[in-house]
């Protein structure tokens, strides 16, 4: 099986906003139903797994019964962290996937999930056990040397950006979580699967990034996600 594991267990302070961003409505859609859209419709996916909000999981319930969601099949609650988070979605899906079981993690705030960008996440992760959703750096990067000035620099060819959807093998991710928090390695601050499988000396492997999978976490993120809509739109009414 290959089960979508969707993080959407933020409060979202930076949007400002009365709501928890990921259901702020965009053109009469909650902008976590476009991200569980995007899983629903790959053939590949058999489950969706959302990580949610204390108080929000009746209305997700609802809002995936009103849009046709019908691969969502498990709501748990958050934790006090994106890791946390993370780690109860992993540990709700113990005894429900087998070791060989691709779970691929996706922010529930990148609403454009390329399908082609998920396709090769999910073969290569069945090639090498996990892969990143990644792409080249293309601005140049800069060592600080003091609060003013800089003599060193980082050559952009070594560097990748990775985001999500980012997969792994269900058994290898079951045992980093357990592994991680009982010995507290790469669970806290701004780490994330990827950063702790590192810290916990795996080795990860490369998958196709899109630039318009982008994370919504201020106003204008939500701008651009609206103006991304209506191109698409533009783009095929003739």
């Amino acid at each position: 099986m290959n089960i979508a594991l969707i993080i959407a267990g933020g409060s979202g302070h930076r949007m400002n906003q009365d709501i928890p961003k990921q259901f702020i409505n965009v053109y009469d859609k909650p902008i976590l139903i476009y991200t569980l859209e995007g899983f629903q419709r790959h053939p590949e996916i058999d489950a969706i797994e959302v990580v949610c909000l204390d108080g929000w999981h009746d209305i997700l319930w609802a809002y995936a019964k009103q849009f046709n969601v019908t691969k969502l099949k498990w709501v748990v609650s958050g934790g006090n962290s994106g890791q946390e988070s993370i780690r109860n979605g992993v540990y709700n899906l113990e005894g429900k996937c087998s070791k060989d079981d691709v779970v691929i993690i996706h922010d529930g705030i990148r609403p454009m999930i390329d399908d082609t960008v998920l396709s090769d996440v999910i073969v290569k992760c069945k090639q090498y056990g996990n892969a990143v959703t990644s792409l080249p750096y293309n601005e140049q990067i800069f060592r600080v040397k003091d609060d003013k000035s800089t003599n060193e620099y980082i050559p952009r060819e070594t560097l990748r950006r990775v985001s999500t959807p980012q997969a792994y093998n269900f058994g290898k991710l079951d045992w980093a979580y357990h592994e991680a928090f009982e010995k507290e390695i790469g669970i806290y601050g701004s780490s994330y699967t990827n950063t702790m499988m590192v810290d916990l000396g795996e080795t990860l492997y490369f998958a196709a990034g899109s630039d318009r999978n982008i994370k919504l976490t201020t106003k204008d993120d939500l701008e651009m996600f609206k103006a991304y809509l209506k191109l698409e739109k533009d783009t095929w009414l003739k």
